[in-house]
């Protein structure tokens, strides 16, 4: 039968109707190809009804079994009373998502329609913060749709008789799998769909599991399919809605330019100008790209206006969950006027009341950036309005350069994570602490995984052997023989202590160990990262969820507080806070420059910014796309060597540390190392030895492998990772809740099983694992190696100057940024703008003299 003259689409669609809707053609063809058993990746724009494609398909189908099993009861009849058949309970449809806030919001939404449609189906949702009882609820009778995060989905398969669950099963989502997909959680997600394809089959060999992903903002469509749903046998698609999101892109400007513009000012001098945008829109999100920073800005809006007061809140990871229950609640009705938040709700969110975004500073990426502005207006037909607030002036070329991107869809790709040791040895443990595991069924489907397509039958034994024995440097401990054989011939945790230790910490998520913030009088306000509070002094005042908070003590894991009478206080810094420049928004910066000074654009903010550049021309250089600037300059500080590769923060430090280790091998030199997104300072006390003519040869990508090792502690940088790598397979055991193992002491436990198996088991996979992770995605050996390669095709440029430059400016302040107070830095850098102000107009003397003459 065609799916448009079944009774669930025809139902489906009169439902629709009713309510002044109808489907787009990517959600019709998303039923069709349900219905005719495929799986696939669903492509469209924020606010269009992703989930509609998918999630009524499954309806739809429902529907159908329904009434058709409803008409063959009324055809049956025995002396005048009815036989009912009613498809069995049972879960049906299990939707992955990265996000808890994005989870509650689905609910709400698939609940209305199943009311509305009449369908007797419960919407679950079970993550971190779902309360005991309910996840009881679910083990005994499972809804019919689950709603549920990765780690969420590892922790049921670790209980017993996990196949009953998903007994009923007949698709499973993953949502906004962009966001999932280049990470660890990524692995976790593929490893669960082969278990519970695996079990599936065993069970129902003639069931039909689909497997679909959903995804807004991706530039690698084909692969990002591939990874969820690798499997050749399965039928597979991917749909991509061919109606565009009209998204209004403003940048608020300063009123005038700096000629020497630094980072980290600006910003807060233009607060003023997001009042009356506030005013004027219903609810406004105003996004920063940390944590930290949210801190500050919520500080600074209110004491720009303190009517906001009571409608101004702040949203972050780190915020006690019954504050951040509050406030989505409060965003959906509309009683905020605006929100401070990180990226704790830049994914999928549907708030009816938001019409405004604002971006404060660079995203740093263009699909962030998309993702970002499609929190307003979210729906098909309203204009997403984003404004964008530059953080210092160089950022407005950044603005011009998102522009063209979202114009053009230049979006990033993600790239997927594969031979993740450390997550497939927790996934093993999982399933052994469940109902345990057939070694050679469960090598076939970890096999058939993307993750792990190139898994080697030694790599395997090597697993096999770590989970049973502790590998051959631990043989001797007996709490790292976790998995044995047991009497039915299934590979089992058979350890309460240890089943019990690992449920506790599934996941790839690790963090600095975080302590719970709660006042005195009793109350909790959210989490600190250890780190922060082991500098905080008694007295002390910092700021968490928007509220100035007086620390007292540590007492028993947890930071008790009271209420501060100061006014502001410092805002606590949580790791990884600085996000690096992307590759596509690095290429069309450099594109940008090129065009602001030959005025081949019309973009307000390239024709604003126009000064700066006409400045950088004149004392110095702008670089055209295929060019290659290098600045040397000469200061009472010393002798300056700046380069501007435009690859990204992350790119440039390792770049800084090759170039002067290149160096360094010419002629014995020590350096200072800074950097920013556009380019790297090495700062020496002595000439630097510079031959022009091997600029490139100091660039060069030859022995790139080799001089990295050389010119940074890769080592180092290994054990670091390593840290991680220790927590996710279950090496280092990181606590229990309220006392969980100190930062410190988890690290120093990690760097000793990194110096055994360093001396004693060269082979072990989870150490080649962090020099891997260390090299691809710390160091991102090739996208250096790629910039390398470019440079070599530009034509080098070297200025020499005895002043600072607009472009090297930046980078110069943030290298003294960590070493002063922000009064102190301020001074320094007056004092320097005023040094090269003077060092301008001596030029120009000279330079009349000369004229004179």
């Amino acid at each position: 039968m065609q799916l448009e003259k079944s009774k669930g689409y025809k139902k489906v669609i009169k439902w629709l109707k009713q309510h002044k809707k109808k489907p787009f053609k990517f959600q019709t063809d998303a039923w069709l190809y349900y219905a005719e058993g495929y799986s696939g990746l669903i492509n469209a724009p924020t606010g269009f009804g992703k989930t509609f494609s998918i999630f009524l398909a499954v309806v739809i189908d429902e529907l159908n079994a329904d009434l058709s099993s409803a008409a063959s009861t009324a055809a049956v009849k025995k002396k005048g009373s009815q036989i009912q058949q009613k498809r069995k309970s049972g879960l049906k449809l299990i939707w992955i998502t990265p996000l808890r806030s994005l989870a509650k919001d689905l609910a709400r939404a698939m609940r209305e329609v199943c009311e509305q449609l009449e369908l007797d189906w419960h919407i679950g949702v079970r993550n971190g913060d779902t309360p005991q009882n309910e996840k009881l609820k679910q083990k005994k009778q499972m809804p019919e749709v689950l709603i549920i995060t990765p780690e969420s989905i590892h922790l049921l398969l670790a209980q017993k008789s996990t196949f009953n669950y998903f007994d009923q099963l007949q698709c499973i989502v993953a949502d906004e799998w962009h966001e999932l997909l280049g990470s660890k959680r990524g692995v976790m997600t593929e490893l669960a769909i082969s278990r519970i394809r695996g079990l599936l089959i065993d069970q129902h060999p003639e069931r039909l599991l689909r497997i679909w992903g959903i995804s807004a903002t991706i530039g690698n469509l084909e692969q990002a399919m591939d990874v969820l749903v690798p499997y050749d046998e399965v039928l597979k698609t991917i749909i991509k809605s061919d109606v565009e999101k009209k998204i209004e892109i403003r940048s608020i400007l300063p009123d005038h330019i700096d000629m020497l513009p630094w980072a980290g000012h600006l910003g807060h001098k233009l607060a003023h100008k997001l009042l009356p945008i506030i005013h004027k829109s219903k609810t406004t999100l105003i996004f920063t790209n940390t944590r930290g920073q949210a801190e500050l800005w919520y500080q600074t809006l209110l004491a720009q206006d303190e009517n906001l007061a009571g409608q101004l809140a702040i949203h972050h990871g780190s915020i006690d969950y019954e504050l951040r229950n509050w406030i989505e609640e409060a965003i959906h009705t509309g009683v905020l006027k605006a929100v401070v938040c990180t990226s704790s709700l830049d994914l999928g969110v549907d708030f009816k009341p938001v019409d405004t975004v604002i971006q404060i500073g660079s995203p740093k990426g263009v699909a962030r950036f998309l993702q970002r502005a499609g929190r307003s207006g979210h729906s098909p037909y309203e204009t997403s309005k984003i404004y964008f607030l530059p953080t210092h002036a160089l950022e407005l070329v950044e603005a011009a350069a998102i522009k063209e991107a979202a114009r053009t869809q230049d979006i990033e790709s993600r790239e997927p994570i594969v031979m993740s040791f450390d997550a497939l040895i927790q996934y093993l443990v999982t399933l052994a602490v469940g109902d345990g595991f057939d070694d050679e069924k469960i090598f076939f489907e970890i096999k058939q995984t993307h993750a792990f397509r190139e898994l080697l039958p030694q790599e395997w034994k090597w697993i096999m052997q770590f989970i049973t024995t502790g590998g051959d440097s631990l043989t001797a401990y007996n709490e790292f023989k976790k998995v044995s054989k047991d009497e039915d011939g299934l590979w089992k945790v058979k350890s309460r202590q240890i089943a019990m230790r690992h449920r506790l910490h599934i996941g790839t998520i690790v963090s600095d160990a975080m302590l719970k913030v709660k006042y005195l009088t009793g109350g909790y306000v959210g989490m600190i990262e250890e780190s922060f509070i082991s500098r905080m002094k008694p007295g002390s005042s910092f700021t968490l969820a928007g509220r100035v908070l007086e620390f007292i003590m540590v007492k028993e894991m947890m930071v008790l507080v009271r209420k501060s009478k100061m006014k502001q206080a410092i805002s606590p810094s949580w790791m990884g806070g600085r996000i690096s420049l992307s590759a596509n928004l690095g290429s069309i910066l450099r594109k940008k420059y090129n065009e602001t000074l030959n005025k081949t654009h019309g973009e307000e903010e390239l024709d604003f910014i126009l000064p700066l550049f006409e400045r950088q021309a004149k004392v110095s250089h702008v670089p055209k796309s295929d060019e290659f600037l290098i600045e040397l300059i000469n200061t009472k500080d010393g002798y300056h060597f700046f380069a501007y590769p435009f690859e990204g923060r992350q790119v440039h430090e390792i770049m800084a540390a090759l170039i002067a280790y290149r160096l360094g091998r010419i002629k014995p030199i020590s350096f200072s190392i800074a950097m920013n997104d556009y380019g790297f300072e090495l700062l020496s006390e002595q000439p630097i030895p510079l031959d022009e003519a091997h600029i490139k040869a100091l660039f060069t990508p030859v022995n790139l492998s080799e001089d990295i090792v050389a010119s940074i502690n890769a080592t180092e940088m290994a054990r670091r990772k390593f840290r991680d790598i220790a927590c996710i397979s279950g090496l280092v055991f990181q606590g229990y809740p309220g006392k969980y193992v100190a930062n410190k002491h988890l690290q120093s436990s990690a760097g000793l099983f990194f110096s055994v198996f360093s001396d004693y088991d060269k082979h072990n996979l989870l150490l080649r694992q962090a020099y891997d992770e260390a090299f691809y995605q710390q160091i991102e050996e090739p996208r250096l190696a790629a910039a390398l390669k470019r440079i070599q095709e530009s034509k080098i440029i070297i200025v020499k100057t005895d002043r600072y430059t607009p472009l090297c400016f930046p980078i110069k302040v943030d290298s003294l940024r960590d070493s002063m107070s922000s009064e102190e830095l301020s001074h320094r850098i007056e004092r320097m703008t005023a040094e090269s102000e003077k060092t301008a107009q001596v030029k120009k003397k000279n330079n009349r003299r000369k004229d004179d003459h």
